[in-house]
């Protein structure tokens, strides 16, 4: 009997290995299919919590998407055991953001068999997304993901001033509009016309409450325009600091076969012809 169990352990560890492959690898065939099929599960299912919320197809279609429902959750809960089976860390993964997500997106249903019409469970079903973004490699584009964050802190202090400024605009024109339509015309507070301003500055308004005197529909008029001119200033003062921030992150090589400059610092060889770049030289210490 003890002569079978070494082959046992192999055809297990042989077994783990195939799986980790298939889950957790995306450089081979089967575990690219792997990630194409999770992810199409996944945006079905969160399509499934959407639609369920629509009265028509909820009535309708209720005990269908419920059992649709079921059966992704039966899959993604395989999905989950076979992780934790194959993982060479299984604590570690489960502690992991991507396994607590995991394991959250599947508790909703169960906890519904004790928790019947428990809403908040539709919350923690929509955690499912974030399987795309593991699906998808999206960390590979990290270092442009903190390029633009350190756009918008080194910008920060402009856009902080700018709207300091729309505020103060926003101020101004709520009192003039209170003073001008009054609460005749449904401006009944001073933040009451700030929250008109605000959706007319931003929008061109809900129509829950509109101007009715001639001064009042001019001023608004002069508030939507004012509100496309605003728009595009936070956009111009990021895009320089982006600009800015990729120029920092240039170097000065010249590419010896087509002699193109401002290459990646981190890149070996040029982004045109494909030739090897000169190595970049170390900054020297100060003395």
């Amino acid at each position: 009997m003890s002569d079978h169990q070494p082959e046992k352990n192999d055809t297990e560890s042989a077994l783990k290995r195939q799986l980790r492959t298939i889950i957790f690898g995306t450089d081979t065939p089967a575990g690219k299919y792997f990630d194409i099929a999770l992810m199409v599960c996944i945006v079905m299912s969160v399509a499934l919590v959407f639609i369920d919320t629509v009265e028509v197809f909820h009535r309708d279609y209720g005990h269908i998407i419920r059992i649709l429902e079921w059966v992704f959750t039966i899959i993604f809960t395989i999905e989950y055991a076979a992780r934790i089976y194959c993982a060479t860390q299984p604590l570690l993964y489960a502690r992991s953001f991507y396994g607590v997500v995991d394991l959250l997106s599947v508790l909703p249903s169960y906890l519904a068999l004790f928790l019947p019409g428990a809403n908040f469970t539709l919350v923690i079903r929509i955690l499912r997304l974030f399987r795309i973004f593991r699906v998808l490699k999206l960390l590979r584009y990290l270092s442009e993901g903190n390029l633009l964050l350190r756009a918008m802190l080194q910008s920060s202090r402009k856009v902080f001033l700018f709207f300091f400024s729309v505020s103060l605009i926003i101020m101004v024109l709520s009192a003039v509009m209170y003073v001008v339509e009054g609460p005749e015309n449904g401006f009944s507070s001073i933040p009451k016309s700030v929250y008109w301003t605000i959706v007319t500055i931003t929008t061109v308004g809900y129509g829950d409450i509109t101007p009715k005197t001639e001064l009042g529909q001019a001023i608004a008029a002069f508030t939507m325009l004012l509100g496309y001119s605003i728009i595009a200033i936070p956009t111009g003062i990021l895009s320089a600091e982006i600009s800015q921030e990729v120029g920092r992150h240039r170097d000065l090589r010249e590419c010896n076969q087509c002699h193109k400059m401002g290459h990646d610092l981190e890149a070996a060889f040029c982004s045109r012809c494909g030739c090897e770049l000169d190595r970049l030289e170390p900054p020297k210490p100060k003395s």
